[in-house]
């Protein structure tokens, strides 16, 4: 296989993370955890960014659903610590507005906030937590505290908890066939396997599909960002690793690496046209590799992922 790795003209960012492609616009939507929101525009090979008044620090950015207004938007779900915000931006300016805080979890924490959230293939709320990297070193994730969560949002009902102990909630991918659920906490080096019941979004029956620790112990990378193709390999993202695993979840091993020139590779998903291009965001921060913390683009995959879901909120 010949594969083609290759930076997007994009600003490098300190450390950017949570890929989502949005087929109706044609944009690639990911954030700067320190505080910008950004749109890669497919047609344009541009990247647009925008910070938000008051908030310097976001955790994800997910398009909202609207049934009676296709096409593109300029509301988003945007996570603010343990927040989620409806946020308006239309995509180009500087500047986004808060229009309204939809919830918040874990009052009573208040050195945590969310981290990685999708919507799941119904447009479910799925989404999770960590104590915030100002208390917490996740560089040596064997002191990390597992006091995080894993929680689903149901518009018009409320929140509900679906696993706990959780250190560093990250990847999180669909099967939607076989109804499985694939999940990273990268604390445990690891990346599970769940039933899904899509008509809930709950979860049951966990499995390991396949443990990176060395003997139990870190392996030297965090294993992040997930996604799945539509033959069910998954891509996996190694924080402080320069790389994306092809895994086989099945037969529980890397099928190859994908190497990326930055340290902090985060998140994944497949866009494009075609849905055969893999975006990669990468971290900038205390790199000295060119291109870190830029958006990366892997074409020649021969492989193809499924768009992004809108998110209900």
């Amino acid at each position: 296989m010949s594969f083609k790795v290759e930076a997007v003209q994009s600003p490098k960012t300190i450390i950017s993370t949570r890929c989502h492609w949005d087929e109706q616009m044609q944009s690639v939507f990911y954030n700067d955890v320190e505080g910008v929101i950004l749109r890669y525009d497919f047609k344009e090979n541009k990247v647009y960014s925008a910070t938000v008044d008051g908030e310097s620090a976001i955790a994800f950015v997910i398009p909202i659903a609207n049934p009676k207004k296709p096409g593109p938007t300029d509301e988003f779900a945007v996570g603010f610590g343990r927040r989620v915000a409806v946020v308006q931006w239309d995509g180009r300016s500087s500047k986004a507005t808060i229009k309204s805080i939809v919830f918040e979890v874990e009052s009573e924490k208040k050195d945590n906030l969310f981290n990685a959230v999708k919507a799941d293939p119904t447009g479910r709320f799925i989404g999770g937590t960590m104590r915030s990297i100002e208390v917490e070193d996740i560089f040596i994730p064997n002191k990390l505290v597992p006091d995080g969560a894993l929680y689903k949002y149901v518009k018009g009902e409320g929140v509900y908890e679906l696993a706990k102990n959780v250190y560093i909630s990250n990847g999180l991918a669909w099967n939607e066939k076989e109804k499985k659920f694939f999940y990273i906490d990268s604390g445990k080096f690891d990346v599970k396997e769940y039933d899904w019941d899509p008509a809930t979004g709950d979860i049951s029956n966990e499995r390991v599909v396949i443990d990176f620790s060395i003997n139990g112990k870190n392996p030297g990378f965090l294993p992040d960002g997930l996604t799945i193709d539509t033959d069910g390999n998954l891509y996996v993202t190694a924080f402080m690793g320069s790389k994306v695993f092809k895994v086989d979840p099945k037969a529980g091993k890397v099928l190859f690496e994908i190497p990326i020139p930055a340290q902090k590779v985060t998140a994944v998903a497949f866009g494009g046209p075609n849905l055969d291009i893999l975006y990669v965001t990468t971290g900038g921060k205390d790199d000295t590799n060119e291109n870190a913390g830029c958006l990366f683009k892997v074409t020649g995959l021969g492989a193809k992922g499924f768009k992004g879901v809108r998110i209900h909120i």
